[in-house]
């Protein structure tokens, strides 16, 4: 049992001493690479130099034994550097892995995650634009208005062009005559009350934030002008289309709004004559829905509002909004006959002070729903660009 214990023992040592060894040749190792960058000069020796060589290199270092404790410390110290700058290399290389595979997913395109209101809407108009097909109208269809509970009412009549006038101006041939001729380089579009809204349908269902109205930019009046927009791009204009709120947070003062937002548009876009403000009827009531049928399609019917000289800016020159106004309807009624009521004229400047074809047109009524007002406007276009040739 002696002989037994001794063997034992003697392989223990041996164990031991293997294990010291391979520590003192991982130690040395270590103390190697944590100066790596003191040693650069060295580096194509390491290269060149067998591990045998390293060894020979590495063992005076750790050959000496009689380090104080504090020195053996410091060593220990030094010694885990080399495994600190390992580890951020493999992390590294964890990162770099990964900054690839985004890159992999980033070349599938997508949208920015965060986008200013203005952008948000113009991605929202570019998106339409891009994947809603343009059906443009077709002409020779049979025409039909259905019938209201609100009268058509007008004073006065000019080459199958009916006119209400509201005011005391006397209508003579010559001013309603429409001799005019506009710079059709750009077509503006904006909307004073720009939070108005129509009854929901089926396919078109919002939440309201007023009585017909809504902050929803994809339910109001706007989404009827960037239909417009979108209808008058394909036949080759140039349009602007200005969605931003004008009568919210407040409803007065909507038109003092819209005038800082309609001047500073035609200061950055020259040459613009015609200037549409776009509106819905304010009648508050939802079963007055004008609407006529064009063809298998029902439309909300439209109606130009003319503003004259009786605001506190002067507009002299009413007459040829008015007669821009005569002029389109002339031609709705030869291609769509009754897509247009008549004419309103009113005292109210209504900022068309600003353009030689300034005009309010209104699509619609609250009774009427987003989807007969999408309609109009592909028929408006149609009119438009007729006149526009």
């Amino acid at each position: 049992m002696i002989n037994m214990a001794v063997i034992s023992l003697k392989d223990i040592i041996k164990y031991l001493i293997r294990i010291t060894l391979l520590i003192t040749v991982v130690v040395g190792l270590v103390h190697y690479f944590s100066n790596a960058k003191e040693n650069m000069k060295n580096a194509n020796l390491l290269q060149s130099n067998s591990f045998v060589s390293c060894l020979d290199m590495t063992i005076p270092g750790i050959a000496s034994l009689n380090h104080t404790q504090e020195e053996e410390q410091t060593k220990q110290a030094a010694s885990m550097e080399p495994l600190k700058l390992a580890l951020g290399l493999e992390l590294e290389m964890l990162s770099s892995l990964t900054e690839k595979e985004n890159v992999v997913v980033a070349e599938t395109p997508s949208e920015p995650q965060e986008q200013t209101t203005a952008d948000s809407s113009q991605k929202e108009e570019e998106a339409t634009n891009t994947q809603t097909q343009i059906e443009q109208a077709q002409t020779g269809m049979e025409t039909e208005v259905q019938k209201s509970n609100v009268p058509e009412k007008y004073t006065t009549q000019y080459n199958g062009v009916k006119i209400r006038n509201e005011t005391e101006y006397k209508l003579t041939k010559e001013i309603l005559t429409p001799d005019i001729t506009v710079n059709k380089e750009n077509i503006l579009l904006f909307h004073t009350h720009s939070c108005e809204s129509y009854t929901a349908s089926e396919k078109y269902q919002y939440k309201q934030t007023g009585n017909f109205r809504t902050t929803d930019k994809n339910y109001s009046v706007i989404r009827v002008g960037t239909e417009l927009k979108n209808q008058l791009q394909s036949y080759g204009y140039h349009v602007i289309h200005d969605t931003s709120y004008h009568d919210y947070p407040s409803y007065s003062g909507s038109y003092s709004s819209s005038l800082k937002t309609v001047t500073k548009l035609l200061e950055e876009n020259e040459n613009t004559d015609v200037v549409i403000d776009l509106h819905r009827d304010a009648i508050g009531d939802n079963t007055y829905a004008p609407t006529v049928k064009i063809g298998d399609e029902y439309a909300a019917q439209l109606m130009f509002v003319i503003g004259g000289n009786g605001s506190s800016i002067k507009h002299e020159n009413w007459q040829q909004n008015l007669k821009f106004a005569v002029k389109v309807q002339e031609k709705a009624n030869e291609l769509y006959p009754g897509l247009f009521k008549p004419i309103i004229l009113r005292y109210s400047g209504y900022n068309q002070h600003v353009a030689k074809a300034a005009t309010i047109i209104e699509v619609g009524a609250t009774g009427n729903t987003l989807d007969q007002t999408l309609i109009s406007m592909k028929y408006l276009a149609k009119v438009l660009s007729e006149v526009l040739k």
